[in-house]
């Protein structure tokens, strides 16, 4: 099946009074979902060997194509099947040829990645390595030195150590091998399995935001399956140059910038952090990149410090993680004439479950439609199943309302990482229950209103902190911010259940806000009980606020 007769048969939706749908049954079909993530990385790579990969821009610019990265893999593998200890590995290293390397490498040694965020406290890192049974970390001693609160175990290996011990001549004999040999008669003495399906693939632990990390088990189908999904949506091309600097630990960087440019025919130019924004600028620039992903937090600074020739490749910007400010989408329109996308997904969706498209989409009733419409994600991806169901009963509402989204299809996992509680908690006949509010509208595109955890329950209504940080953010004129200027939270309160409290990095009376909020007419229980002054608001390496802290930061506040 071609790329446009899968668009034509998987992208159109269906919408009834019992969700959207789609083409979720037909989808799962598929037999390259059955098919090994090892394997699929092999056959991809052998495919084009002379195909430039990643275009690594730290500390120097690096190149390697995908002959070259698939022999350093295989070197590996040989070198890890009976050294690495443990069916789970982990690896703690930024994007770029040593990520890409060591994930192919674990995975054709027959071991599980988990791809570790080094970023936590010592503790959260700890129970991670506890919970995944890690006794061996792949790193670099650079990044060892930076991070030397990360509990790292006595068995830590220096990646680029590693690739020295294969050798030279055995990494040549194994390009030669890929390069003269027939790829199906290597793949056979290889050994590699046809199939991997429902079985464990990768680990990788939620973001934190809200409360303890969980480990979620991502199988061969998802990781596959979600690649697939984000191929046949339309908005990546062949030999597209992607800027790849989200975390490999973050779903978006592991699935979209690192397993889909060696699964499919884009290239990647990486750097380790998405916060140097005039470096980024400059590798956009000289790579001619089209395709910038990055959460909002990411995606603002560009606005002062990127300048409009350096972004004149891009074709494409995609936020996601956050809810994409308006002044965001108009300030990118304004200096760089670009449409930023808003895209969806979760961890435990692999990750994208909806991104805005290129129009028009084929419809499933026939006839084509939007793909797009601003303040929505877009539509759910190929192989998806949405439902609205009740925040309290889970009985399933009009798609059209507003209530929790639930999701099935070939991205979504099965479960938290030796958690059965926590994952019968997410789970409803067979729905994953994602925790976030949203709703349809006819045409089926999504709406996310936002996370339960970002509501809070004030004398008997439900007060969304978003609506009421933008309001803040419009009233005071604060618009112009590069970060994120305020956040409100939801403290226990005695008389009300909840009390919001703002956390804010600029200096302001809570009389003042309080007057500015009323005179704009949000109710008295949607404004906050306090104001907190912060050096900076808690955020994520992800790019997400770090909920818990600012929790932390408003109850310790006292009053």
């Amino acid at each position: 099946m071609t790329d446009a007769s899968r668009r034509e048969v998987f992208t159109g939706v269906v919408v009834t009074p019992e969700g959207v749908d789609s083409g979720e049954r037909e989808y799962s079909r598929q037999a390259e979902l059955d098919g090994h993530l090892a394997t699929a990385l092999f056959r991809a790579l052998a495919r084009a060997p002379g195909r430039e990969v990643v275009v690594d821009h730290h500390p120097a610019r690096r190149s390697m194509n995908a002959g070259m990265l698939l022999a350093v893999s295989l070197a590996l593998s040989r070198r890890w099947r009976g050294r690495l200890r443990g069916k789970r590995v982990g690896i703690a290293l930024p994007p770029g040829i040593g990520a890409f390397a060591a994930n192919a490498g674990v995975l054709l040694a027959g071991r599980i990645p988990v791809n570790l965020n080094f970023t936590l406290g010592r503790a959260a890192a700890a129970a991670c390595l506890q919970k995944a049974g890690i006794d061996t970390v792949i790193s670099a001693p650079a990044l060892q030195e930076r991070v030397p609160d990360f509990p790292w175990p006595a068995d830590t290996l220096d990646m680029r150590a590693e690739i020295g011990a294969c050798g030279r001549l055995s990494i040549i004999g194994w390009l030669l091998a890929i390069r003269g040999l027939p790829a199906g008669w290597l793949e056979r003495r290889l050994a590699l399995p046809a199939r991997g399906g429902d079985a464990e693939a990768a680990v990788l632990f939620t973001s934190g935001s809200a409360g303890e990390p969980r480990g979620v088990v991502l199988s061969h189908r998802n990781i596959i399956g979600n690649c697939l999904q984000v191929r046949d949506c339309g908005l990546l091309r062949p030999a597209d140059t992607l800027i790849g600097c989200l975390p490999v630990f973050h779903s978006f960087g592991f699935t979209v910038t690192m397993c889909y440019p060696m699964l499919h025919d884009v290239r990647v130019a990486t750097f380790p952090s998405p916060l140097e924004t005039k470096r980024l600028a400059e590798i956009i620039a000289a790579e001619r990149a089209d395709v910038l992903i990055g959460a909002p937090t990411f995606l603002r600074p560009f606005l002062k410090r990127a300048e409009p020739e350096q972004m004149r490749s891009l074709r494409l910007v995609v936020a996601g993680a956050e809810k994409m400010p308006r002044d965001l989408y108009e300030g990118f329109q304004a200096r760089f004439g670009l449409s930023v996308r808003e895209g969806y997904g979760l961890t435990e969706t692999s990750p994208v479950i909806a991104v805005n498209r290129p129009d028009p989409v084929p419809l499933a009733a026939g006839g084509t439609g939007e793909g797009r419409r601003l303040g929505s994600v877009g539509l759910l991806m190929a192989g998806m199943r949405a439902r609205i169901v009740d925040p309290v009963t889970l009985e399933t509402r009009p798609p059209t309302e507003t209530g929790v989204l639930a999701v099935r299809g070939c991205n979504v996992f099965r479960g938290y990482l030796d958690d059965p509680a926590a994952s019968a908690s997410v789970f409803r006949d067979g729905w994953f229950v994602t925790g976030d509010l949203a709703r349809f509208d006819e045409d089926g595109l999504l709406y996310i209103e936002g996370r339960l955890s970002r509501f809070s329950k004030i004398g008997g209504e439900m007060v969304p902190h978003i609506t009421v940080e933008q309001t803040i953010i419009e009233v005071l004129g604060w618009q112009d911010a590069e970060a994120q200027p305020v956040v409100v939270v939801g403290v226990p309160d005695a008389a009300k259940g909840e009390a919001l409290v703002a956390l804010t990095v600029r200096d302001v009376e809570l009389a003042q806000v309080r007057d500015r909020l009323m005179a704009a007419g949000l109710p008295n229980l949607w404004i906050p009980k306090r104001v907190v002054r912060v050096v900076e608001i808690p955020q994520l390496k992800s790019g997400k606020l770090d909920l818990r802290g600012c929790r932390q930061i408003a109850e310790e506040s006292g009053g």
